[in-house]
């Protein structure tokens, strides 16, 4: 899986953000099991390190708030 970082565009239902690429395109993003363990709250404007899907490249999961 590829890391990237971007910022937190939009928040989406069923705990979705769609997240802005430092590169440019968005993608759509949930949360990773482990950072929802620790009740991390993710807002509009958050700096989010992700994982990227390597079968789906709109699709990634948050791993840590920068």
């Amino acid at each position: 899986m590829a890391s990237v970082t971007g910022v937190v565009a939009e928040t989406l239902p069923s705990a979705l953000y769609r997240v802005r690429l430092d590169d440019g395109p968005y993608v759509t993003a949930h949360i990773a099991d482990r950072i929802d363990r620790n009740f991390v709250r993710i807002l509009v404007g958050d700096r989010v390190r992700m994982e990227m899907s390597p079968v789906d490249i709109t699709r990634a999961r948050i791993v840590e708030k920068l």
